[in-house]
Formats: C-alpha cells, sequence, structure tokens
C-alpha cells in the first residue's frame, strides 16, 4: 500500500509538472501570436505580390538568396559563442557614455539649388541633389527594435525628429531590418513621401501600413527606373538578408544606384563583400559618391557585414572618387567599440597608395555634396 501510496503521488506530482509546462508552454505561443500581430511587424507576401516574387530568378526553395552561398553565421562561429560573448564580453565601450556631438539645420529652409547631404547617424541621412529631396532608411524614433526599451539610440544622436522632415521626392528603403524601416517614423512621414524604391517583398510591409501602392516602386535586381528631371535609379545586388519576424529573407534587400542630372551615386544597403561590387563598378563606371555600410561587422558575420578593410575594397571596386560610411555611431547592433569603425576605416585608408576622400560629418551637419573637398573632423577621437 505505501508503494502504491508513493507511485500515486509521483504521478500526481509529474502530471502537474506537465500541465504546468503545457499551460505556460501555450501562453508563451498565443504571448508570441499576439506580438507578432502587431502592425509594426508588417506583413508577409501574399497574393499577386507573392507569385510576382516566385518568378524572381533570386527567389529559389521558398526564400530569397544572395548570388553566392551565404552562410548568416560564420563556420568557426555558433548560437552558443555569440551568446557566450553577448553575455561575458567586454560591453564597456559598445556604447559611449559621452554625449554624441550633433548640429542642426533647418531643412525645410533649404534653397532648391542647394546639393547638400545630411547624416542622421547609422544609416539614415537626408540629401538633396539638383533640385530634388531624398531621404535613406530613416529611423528617428529612438531604438531600432520592435520595442523601444531596447536597441535605443545613443545620447545626443537624436537631433532630429519628423517634424523636421521636409516633403521628400525620394524615399529609398534597402531592407526590412528595424535598423532600416521603422514603423513609427513611416507612419509619420507618409503624408510627406512622394516616391518609394524598396525591394520585391518589402511593399508587403508598406500596403499593410496603408501608403499609397503606386508611389512604391517595389523591384528586382537588376531594374532600371526612369524618373522625371532626367533622375535615374537602378535596383542593385547585395549580400544580406531580411525579416522583422521569425520568417526570413520573404523580401529582397537591395542597393541603389542613383543617376541625377549632375551626378551618379551608390546608395548602399548593408552588406557583406562579394563580387557584386566590382560588377556593379564595371557596369556603372565610376561614382561621385558612395555610401557604404560601415559598422555592426563581426567576425562571426563576416559575409553579411563588412569588415572596414572590405569597405576600402568594395569602395575600389566602385570607382569611387569618395566614401561616406555608415551604420554606426547610433545604435549597438554588434560588440565592437561603438567608435572603433569610423577610427579604423578612416586609419585604414591613410595607407592606402590613393587614399579616397572619406565624408565624415557629425550627425546634423551640412554636407556641400558637390564639393566633397570640405575638411571633416575626426569628431569620435576622445570620446568615452
Amino acid at each position: 500500500m505505501i508503494k502504491k501510496s508513493l507511485k500515486d503521488k509521483f504521478k500526481t506530482f509529474f502530471k502537474r509538472i506537465f500541465y504546468t509546462i503545457l499551460v505556460l508552454t501555450i501562453m508563451l505561443s498565443l504571448a508570441t501570436t499576439l506580438i507578432l500581430r502587431q502592425d509594426k511587424f508588417g506583413k508577409l507576401p501574399s497574393g499577386e505580390r507573392l507569385e510576382r516574387i516566385k518568378k524572381s530568378p533570386n527567389y529559389r526553395d521558398g526564400a530569397f538568396q544572395n548570388i553566392h552561398h551565404t552562410l548568416e553565421l560564420s563556420e568557426e562561429a555558433s548560437y552558443y559563442s555569440i551568446l557566450k560573448e553577448f553575455i561575458f564580453g567586454d560591453k564597456s565601450r559598445v556604447s559611449p557614455t559621452d554625449k554624441i556631438p550633433s548640429t542642426k539645420i533647418d531643412l525645410h529652409s533649404l534653397d532648391k539649388n542647394e546639393n547638400i547631404l545630411v547624416w542622421f547617424g547609422h544609416s539614415s541621412y537626408f540629401m538633396q541633389i539638383d533640385g530634388k529631396t531624398i531621404l535613406v532608411d530613416p529611423v528617428l524614433s529612438g531604438y531600432a527594435s520592435p520595442f523601444s526599451f531596447s536597441v535605443k539610440a545613443f545620447n545626443g544622436t537624436d537631433a532630429y525628429t519628423t517634424n523636421d522632415i521636409p516633403e521628400i521626392d525620394y524615399l529609398f528603403i534597402s531592407h526590412d531590418h528595424w535598423d532600416h524601416l521603422d514603423y513609427e517614423t513611416l507612419l509619420k512621414l507618409k503624408p510627406k513621401i512622394k516616391t518609394i524604391f524598396c525591394g520585391l517583398g518589402v511593399g508587403a510591409h508598406f500596403e499593410h501600413w496603408g501608403f499609397d501602392l503606386n508611389k512604391i516602386h517595389e523591384e528586382d535586381w537588376n531594374t532600371k527606373i526612369k524618373l522625371d528631371d532626367n533622375f535615374e535609379v537602378h535596383t542593385v545586388p547585395a549580400r544580406h538578408f531580411s525579416g522583422r519576424g521569425f520568417k526570413r529573407n520573404q523580401a529582397l534587400w537591395t542597393s541603389f544606384v542613383l543617376k541625377t542630372p549632375t551626378m551618379q551615386i551608390y546608395i548602399g544597403g548593408d552588406s557583406g563583400y562579394d563580387t557584386h561590387f566590382k560588377e556593379i563598378g564595371d557596369k556603372f563606371g565610376s561614382f561621385d559618391l558612395v555610401i557604404l555600410e560601415n559598422g555592426q561587422y563581426d567576425k562571426s558575420w563576416k559575409y553579411i557585414h563588412m569588415m572596414p578593410k572590405e569597405v576600402l575594397k568594395a569602395a575600389k571596386n566602385l570607382n569611387a572618387k569618395s566614401l561616406f560610411p555608415v551604420h554606426s555611431s547610433k545604435f549597438a547592433l554588434a560588440n565592437h567599440p561603438w567608435n572603433e569603425p569610423l577610427t579604423k576605416v578612416t586609419n585604414l585608408n591613410q595607407n592606402l597608395e590613393t587614399p579616397f576622400l572619406v565624408v565624415t560629418p557629425i550627425i546634423g551637419q551640412k554636407v556641400e555634396i558637390k564639393n566633397l573637398n570640405q575638411s571633416f573632423e575626426n569628431w569620435w577621437e576622445g570620446l568615452k
């Protein structure tokens, strides 16, 4: 009888454990489902859009693919090693303790004849060229995450808000990651945006958020878009990935070649180094300015983000006259010191036989885009 009683107690105990785990699992699943159904997560392609995507030569096995096989984690890395470094690694300089310097100009009162670039930190910037206003990957909400309490902008980097942005002729979105496609920013800017350029599948997010589909050029790689006033846009490859939820690579990541009446500019999205840079340089010739990601890199994901020496190699492949390195100085998305990207790329550039003119403004500084001989200070030096 005693043995039977103990056996019954163990059965009851394990049943309670089982049902507790089951209930917690169900609750977690429901919570996850409710979170992912929030508007800010956007929408996966479906219907006619999905059928168009399936016809793309860059879409195979239910997902978009890079030109060459690309590992998201390098051979020597694992999720365990990354998590270990994230938890136990030295975080003392990943985010600055000092306030990041910035300045501010009135973008609403610009003379239409001015040709300028204004950086907002990370990969967000404004340009006015040959009378057109241009905005790239604007993230002005103060964070680069689904949740406002995480991946917060560094102190001093939010000098500009959506109220400071004038009417935009051309909006470029390189891909749908949170540090490039910001729901809160775009909703506020919606009335100001005339035309949008993005990769295949990204339009599903915009449609879900109520944007006019007639304003959207949602294209595959190697598409030419002729615009008014002798402006022209070409979508060109990058080496990266996409996704705002658990399902990845349902929207295409891309870079752009922007031809204005007087300039040719490479608008780079996130990309690891590959042969596409040389192919683009061979096809389009020299670029007055190339804008390349330089930051949030790590040896563990070296195939989807360039290391600083590769940024300079890519600029050479693109026949760049000048280089604007972005993707740093606002958010901590990697384990390197926050100011390492700019330190490394400028130091490496100085050692080149023919150095590039490297554009390194402080946030908000007016860069004379047709007079890139202006001098830039190493503003990040000495900051902690």
